[in-house]
């Protein structure tokens, strides 16, 4: 049965099958769909008129016939072509809302939750000193700001110190030739001592006040001492031998324990906020953590971890303030990385690679942000944003490999020092909030270095 005759048919026959009807569908439309006309729709009249009237003026057709009318407008209401009607309402639309201004927005939302604004990182020194000769030395740790404002730095083998809040600079000790050059130094935490290690093995603490030195520690070492850390009235001390050892400086015997872990020079030392636990990076690539209540002064400590992750000497180290099981270590220029530790589980968080040697960490006091100093081939002072590790800015100035980083006691400005003989001084950090004067420590404990010799 033809489509034709299909259509004739449909009111007397019953319906084909679904498949018969998809069939005959699909075979229409490969027919173009023809048109099977409507007898109810025609007008015959006007059909009748178009044959036999309308050749008579072809060139003025009657399209104003009445017929004709009557057959448009029965067409249009068929095919529903009332396109007058086309995306037009019944109703008026609605009357639109105004929109809240943005300032309105803006200054509700400050309100609410008011936010910080941007703080402005320059990307020059705001000052810059001369060091000469000082030692361009990796390994060694040669500047420190103590916490009565008191910067210490060591060029050859002379100790100065500059006092931050007048500019002074003043010499503390000049060490003879056959004992220097100075290696390594660090301030107690009372601000007016300070620790001097040195090229033969010995150390010397001075109290800066009187400009008077107090006791030599020595037999600690084989060799020189490169790194040096407190704990309240502990110092410990690291060398060119490996060793660790931790010094009572209240004691005449100071030796109280040794911790072996280290089979080349120990370059960084750092104790933890609460002072339990250390931690020492190594030439020998190597980063331990110890935990204080596993020393012990009969036999050398065990370590609490051993990671040996990084690929060149482990120097600098940094305790980030917010979280106290939380350790960054940068890696030399074989390695060029900086690691995060959970040092209770000793698993590494998180690895950046910065793309040149790593040489200090420090952490910003007020902000979570960290400041990493490097050598070849930018020479460059790195501020990341923690815990994401994006940069915020990279600080250049110096021409030569950034050794050494500290921070003044209020964590606002970093001092650098590198192997171009200059130190420099960012505000790196900003302002905190609330500006609060550091804390002093308890300065009994250093009572009897005067009667110790």
């Amino acid at each position: 049965m033809d489509a034709g005759s299909w259509s004739c048919s449909s009111k007397t026959k019953s319906r084909a099958p679904l498949h018969e009807q998809f069939l005959h569908r699909k075979k229409s439309r490969e027919n173009l769909d023809r048109f099977i006309p409507n007898r109810s729709a025609m007008d015959f009249d006007f059909a009748h008129y178009m044959l036999t009237e309308a050749k008579k003026g072809k060139e003025n057709p009657a399209v104003n016939s009445p017929s004709r009318e009557a057959y448009q407008k029965k067409l249009a209401e068929t095919f529903n072509m009332n396109r007058t009607r086309i995306l037009a309402f019944k109703n008026k639309p609605p009357t639109p809302v105004e929109p809240i201004p943005q300032e309105f927005l803006s200054s509700s939302l400050h309100q609410s939750k008011p936010s910080k604004p941007r703080r402005h990182i320059p990307q020059s020194s705001e000052r810059t000193l001369d060091a000469p000769d000082i030692v361009d030395d990796f390994y060694l740790n040669l500047l420190d700001w103590g916490n009565s404002n008191i910067l210490a730095i060591a060029l050859g083998n002379t100790v100065y110190l500059w006092d931050a809040s007048n500019s002074s600079t003043s010499e503390l000790v000049t060490i003879d030739d056959e004992d220097g050059p100075v290696t390594s130094l660090s301030w107690a935490p009372d601000g007016r001592h300070i620790a001097i290690g040195l090229n033969n093995s010995h150390v010397q603490l001075w109290d800066t006040t009187s400009n008077r030195q107090l006791r030599t520690l020595r037999g600690c070492h084989r060799a020189r001492v490169s790194s040096l850390a407190w704990n309240n009235h502990i110092l410990t001390t690291g060398g060119m031998d490996g060793r660790i050892i931790n010094n009572d400086v209240r004691v005449r015997s100071h030796i109280i324990e040794t911790y072996r872990g280290h089979q080349q020079e120990v370059c960084g030392l750092k104790w933890s906020t609460s002072g339990q636990q250390l931690a020492s990076g190594g030439n020998d690539n190597l980063l331990h953590i110890w935990d204080r209540s596993m020393a012990s002064s009969n036999s050398p400590t065990q370590w609490l971890h051993r990671l040996e992750d990084h690929t060149a000497a482990v120097k600098a180290l940094a305790w980030c303030p917010f979280q106290g099981n939380l350790l960054a270590s940068g890696g030399g220029g074989g390695d060029q990385c900086i690691k995060f530790w959970n040092t209770h589980t000793g698993a590494c968080l998180n690895t950046v690679n910065t793309g040149s040697q790593v040489c200090a960490l420090l952490w910003n006091k007020n902000e979570r942000e960290l400041l990493s100093s490097h050598g070849f081939t930018n020479n460059q002072l790195t501020l990341w944003k923690y815990p994401s590790m994006v940069k915020m800015a990279e600080l250049t100035g110096h021409t030569s490999r950034v050794l050494f980083m500290t921070q003044s006691p209020d964590g606002c400005t970093v001092a650098s020092a590198a192997g171009d003989e200059t130190l420099r001084f960012w505000n790196v950090f900003g302002t905190p909030e609330v500006s609060k004067p550091a804390p002093k420590a308890n300065a009994e404990p250093f009572a009897n270095l005067n009667r110790i010799r």
